[in-house]
């Protein structure tokens, strides 16, 4: 197939740190290069890719130096995509979120939107109430719940490559966080578990500007104990070893998270997981087997001492099985062909209720909602 896969701006293609959708962006297009297909990727000059690279922004947004209009960019990308280069492709597969919405309704290629993110947010409701005719993807079955008569084509778990990350099979001593420091993720119980345990706990995360008062407001303090490190950002490399040497990865996320890539990195390691039971987080760890999907901060306390009871071999099994990127590459390639599929007589420009404006010149495909992918 021809396909294009549209990247956000804001990072490389990978991301040279941290940067969950260019990571999957990554994966699913140099896998679907390896697979023999025909693959255009629309993102940052400095991304390194097998496809065929089309950039409009030289480097990742977030290291132009200086003041940077992040729009300008992103609006010649989705034009190139869409518009003047839309006829070379099978299908666009975008990962703008509802950002290409308008665009890609009027795309006269077939498009796919892979939602990345939380999508419980009440402006976010009348948009998908506007745009219900875009055919999107989620990446878990609870992300879909504030949006359920989206037109959903399928839930595709995400994945990495199987030789990304090395089996630790060894338990280390310390307690691992990893991701951003924000609100949404509480760092703060993280750090309280190992206060409470005298266990170490080693934070690699990431301080967004929106989130640099929250981290010297609330948490900057907290790092001054003896068993907290705070290592700041880490690389692709270094996760295996950091994740791989620990006893457990705390998530001790509080909110709808979508996803947890950091979830799947653990368990490619062979270390299990305790999260708070929110949003994706009971699809991705199984109970008692590849972690602990805990309620609150007592029972997160209580989890780490039946770590031992935990099979990290199962834990790297569980991630072969379920998280590879061959499997979401598939997954994607199933969703690909049968919207390729669909013939002009089947874009229906009349019973898209949602729509009261349609004109003459756009395509609007909807399809029947489909069961999970994954």
């Amino acid at each position: 197939m021809r396909i294009a896969q549209i990247s956000p701006l804001w990072e490389s293609v990978p991301p040279q740190l941290y940067g969950g959708t260019e990571r999957i962006v990554s994966y699913i297009t140099d896998e679907l290069v390896r697979l023999g297909h025909e693959v255009t990727l629309f993102a940052s000059g400095d991304s390194k890719t097998l496809a065929r690279l089309e950039a409009t922004s030289p480097v990742a947004l977030r290291l132009k130096p200086g003041p940077v209009n992040s729009d300008a960019p992103l609006v010649l990308m989705m034009e190139q995509a869409f518009g003047r280069d839309a006829a070379q492709f099978d299908i666009i597969h975008s990962h703008l979120d509802f950002l290409s919405f308008p665009i890609s309704r009027r795309c006269a290629t077939p498009t796919l939107t892979t939602l990345h993110g939380r999508l419980d947010l009440p402006e976010i409701l009348p948009v998908f109430n506007e745009y219900a005719d875009i055919p999107v993807v989620s990446i878990s079955t609870a992300q879909r719940t504030p949006l359920p008569d989206a037109n959903w084509q399928g839930t595709v778990y995400h994945g990495l490559p199987e030789d990304l990350y090395s089996f630790h099979a060894r338990p280390g001593s310390y307690l691992a966080f990893l991701g951003r420091i924000s609100p949404e993720k509480r760092p703060d119980h993280a750090i309280e578990i190992a206060k409470r345990l005298g266990i170490p706990l080693r934070i690699a995360a990431k301080v967004d500007p929106a989130d640099r008062a929250y981290f010297e407001g609330q948490i900057e303090r907290l790092l001054d104990h003896p068993l907290i490190e705070y290592v700041g950002e880490i690389t692709d490399a270094e996760k295996s070893d950091f994740l791989g040497d620990a006893a457990a990865v705390l998530c001790t996320y509080d909110w709808p998270e979508p996803f947890g890539l950091v979830l799947i990195e653990a368990l490619a390691c062979g270390t299990p997981v305790l999260a708070y039971r929110r949003g994706s987080m009971p699809e991705i760890i199984d109970d008692g087997v590849t972690g602990f999907v805990c309620d609150n901060l007592d029972e997160m306390v209580s989890a780490v001492g039946r770590l031992p009871l935990i099979s990290r071999q199962r834990c790297r099994e569980a991630f072969e099985e379920r998280f590879t990127v061959k499997r979401m590459a598939q997954d994607y390639l199933a969703i690909y062909e049968r919207l390729a599929a669909v013939s002009t007589d089947d874009y229906d420009l009349v019973q898209a209720a949602p729509i009261n404006h349609v004109t003459h010149n756009m395509r609007v495909i909807k399809l029947p909602h489909r069961q999970d992918a994954a």
